[in-house]
């Protein structure tokens, strides 16, 4: 065992070494077709054609990985934007795994499924990818691909998006086709002996068929199953982990851009102040532009604010309690200053900052969104030489940026998310897979075929073999199970069949009581020969036969067909208690005679019943009273000892009537010879309806064959 296990695990690791090389190879490929993009001029990347042929060969897995890998080695090399792409490189290797994993023979389902596959993977990649980009980037005012879409927005008159994703879709359906037609010809060259190497599959144990595996899905189960949980416990995890990892950094994101702003702002109210000089404030506000260094001033301000990026507005305000007195109003591109001396109402947003305002005080930055955007206001004061506030120096910083930049780095978060997800959530459901959830369901599977109570000892061997065929090797727990159940199912068995072999000797030991205590009665009466060996036999060809036909189907199991033929020997029991001069009379009995032979019914019903009392687990006992107590009945009611009719008399019965009846017929007695087999045939078909059941005549009718096989069989020698 632990020689086949080791040979397993090494397989298993040529499989790995094997899976690695395909993978670095489908890197490469990408890389080359990445370079070739980024040094030569054309709209055709050709950057996957190395991840759709490592997932056509070698399945999800190892395209997965390699379209993980090439992204993360093309940001390396090419740029970090190659990163934000790598959910699209993953949704293709799983696309083409899933479309090429399956072998099809008819030509044009392959051309359709090859056609099919193009067209999701340049919808994936120019669809999706063009979404992305254009989030991201926008649209490209160079080269081949803006000169198309410039055209259809200018000719045809398509909106700017709309044109942007067909000229990208087109280009990528054509990359794709390439891609695509590369692959397949791969898988046509390379033999299908070593395509089956080169298919990753990971099984820690002898694989099982399709058909089994799809029959372990269809199992009715009490609740959700292993596979559903294991799925749900990553993606909940993942999840979890992905949404507070990108809710804390686009936090500290946001909150470190707005420390930023905040900064600048800071840094260009303080040059602001700096260049302002407190003495001239009053007459700059009186004079404007004809006071003394004004001009100079608001330029050096000007300057301030052009060389700061991000730094929207910059102006100077005395803050009286009439309102904010304009020295200095910057203009801008899309709004003109305000002239100096004008005053401008407290916006609403400074109510609670104005006593601290008019008290000269620095306030903390401030933010508002409104009319003018999103701003983030910084005041700085302007002190005389008396340390009085005469003015502030206001720089405003526009947030906007901010909320464009955030949803970006939400973006570029969910797509590298998605990317990592993606992987994990494919690379843990295949670990689950082949070492919980196979070996699981392997188990699950042929453990449930055990049928103690059905199959021989050969069958019992052979679901035992299947099991121990398994040869689950996962190195864990579930290895730990498998040797577990191995034993206990070999124990199983041979405790099973120590069982069986007992219940074998007793049920021999019964059969064998059960012929004495009928050849101790039969040896009594000198004239039975072999009949309780006949009538068994014929009771059973009856009881086939209407089987066959269809005939008391609830009734005719096989317990039950063995119970009766098994009790057939003991149907005269009782007549242990006639005396010999009345049970081996050569003569015709008298009516009083008849009376006390007729009591061998109930006495064999009685002798049978306490019998059955004293001994547990004889079911057959039950039939053999049945027979005993009946087997006199007619159908017509005329019978004895009760005189039951019908379907009131038991079936076991009502097969023995037939059966006991013909043989006495065929037999020889001391007080009349044997009659001819057509003869007594003709004498049970008369009394069918009147003596026996229809039912059991038909069947016995139409079995003359083998019946007449069991009374050659056993033919008296004094017949002869």
């Amino acid at each position: 065992m632990d020689d086949v296990s080791n040979m397993k695990k090494r397989r298993f690791s040529r499989k790995v070494d094997l899976m690695l090389i395909m993978v670095v190879s489908g890197v490469i490929i990408n890389m080359a077709g990445s370079w070739l993009n980024h040094h030569v001029e054309w709209p055709i990347y050709l950057d996957t054609v190395g991840t759709v042929m490592v997932a056509a060969l070698g399945g999800s897995i190892p395209g997965i990985l390699t379209a993980f890998l090439s992204n993360a080695v093309g940001t390396l090399l090419f740029g970090s934007e190659t990163i934000f792409y790598t959910v699209l490189n993953i949704l293709m290797a799983m696309a083409t795994s899933y479309m090429l994993s399956r072998r099809i023979r008819d030509s044009r389902k392959k051309i359709l499924r090859v056609i099919g596959l193009t067209f999701v993977l340049s919808l994936i990649g120019g669809g999706l990818g063009s979404l992305i980009t254009f989030e991201m980037y926008g649209i490209s005012s160079e080269g081949f691909p803006a000169d198309a879409i410039a055209w259809c927005i200018q000719t045809v008159g398509m909106p700017r998006f709309a044109a942007f994703f067909l000229i990208t879709w087109a280009l990528d359906l054509v990359d794709k086709t390439i891609t695509v037609l590369i692959a397949v010809l791969s898988l046509h060259l390379i033999p299908e002996k070593i395509k089956r190497i080169l298919w990753f599959q990971g099984w820690r144990q002898t694989p099982i068929s399709q058909e089994e595996l799809d029959r372990t899905r269809n199992m009715d189960l009490p609740g959700i199953s292993i596979g559903r949980k294991i799925a749900m416990i990553i993606v909940f995890t993942v999840l979890s982990i992905a949404i507070s990892m990108t809710w804390v950094s686009s936090g500290v994101f946001s909150h470190y851009t707005q420390e930023e702003s905040r900064d600048i702002a800071r840094g260009a109210a303080e040059l602001a102040a700096d260049a302002i000089d407190p003495e001239m404030v009053d007459e700059y506000i009186r004079e404007g532009d004809s006071a003394p260094g004004y001009t100079e001033t608001e330029e050096h301000l000007m300057q301030i604010r052009d060389s700061i990026p991000k730094l929207q507005y910059v102006y100077v305000y005395q803050i009286r309690k009439d309102g904010c007195h304009v020295v200095f109003d910057l203009d801008t591109e899309d709004m003109t200053g305000l002239e100096p001396g004008e005053t401008v109402s407290f916006d609403e947003s400074f109510r609670d900052r104005i006593p601290d305002l008019l008290a000269g005080k620095e306030i903390r930055p401030m933010e508002t969104d409104d009319t003018y955007g999103w701003l983030l206001t910084v005041y700085q004061p302007v002190y005389d030489k008396a340390g009085k506030c005469v003015c502030y120096a206001a720089a405003d910083i526009s947030m906007d940026h901010l909320r464009d930049y955030k949803q970006e780095f939400i973006l570029r978060e969910i797509l590298i998310f998605l990317g990592f997800f993606l992987l994990t959530c494919a690379i843990g459901q295949h670990i689950f897979r082949y070492h919980i959830i196979y070996p699981v369901v392997s188990m699950t599977s042929r453990v449930s075929d055990f049928a103690f109570s059905d199959a021989n000892e050969e069958e019992i061997d052979n679901y035992m073999k299947r099991v121990r065929d398994l040869k689950i090797n996962t190195g864990d727990e579930v290895e730990d199970l498998y040797t577990a159940v191995c034993k206990m199912g070999g124990d199983s068995i041979d405790h099973q069949k120590n069982i069986r072999r007992q219940a074998e000797t007793i049920r021999q030991m019964e059969h064998g009581l059960v012929m004495v205590m009928a050849d101790i009665v039969e040896g009594r009466d000198s004239d039975t020969g072999h009949h309780i060996q006949r009538t068994a036999a014929y009771a059973r060809i009856i009881m086939d036969s209407l089987r066959r036909k269809g005939y008391y189907a609830d009734q005719l199991t096989d317990q039950y067909i063995s119970n009766v033929e098994q009790s057939a020997p003991l149907h005269d029991l009782g007549k242990i208690n006639i005396s010999d001069v009345i049970l081996n009379k050569p003569g015709r009995l008298t009516d009083e005679e008849f009376d006390i032979m007729k009591t061998h019914t109930v006495e064999g019903g009685r002798i049978l019943e306490e019998a059955a009392r004293k001994v547990r687990g004889g079911s057959y006992l039950e039939e053999a009273i049945n027979l005993a107590n009946y087997h006199h009945e007619k159908w017509n009611g005329k019978g004895y000892p009760e005189g039951l009719s019908g379907e009131d008399i038991p079936l076991s019965a009502r097969v023995m009537a037939v059966a006991d009846v013909f043989d006495a017929l065929t037999s020889k007695r001391v007080y009349k010879d044997a009659m001819p087999f057509a003869q007594a045939v003709d004498i049970i078909r008369e009394d069918a309806g009147s003596h026996f059941d229809p039912l059991c005549v038909e069947a016995f009718l139409d079995s003359l064959d083998e019946v007449e096989k069991v009374m050659e069989e056993f033919r008296d020698e004094d017949a002869e």
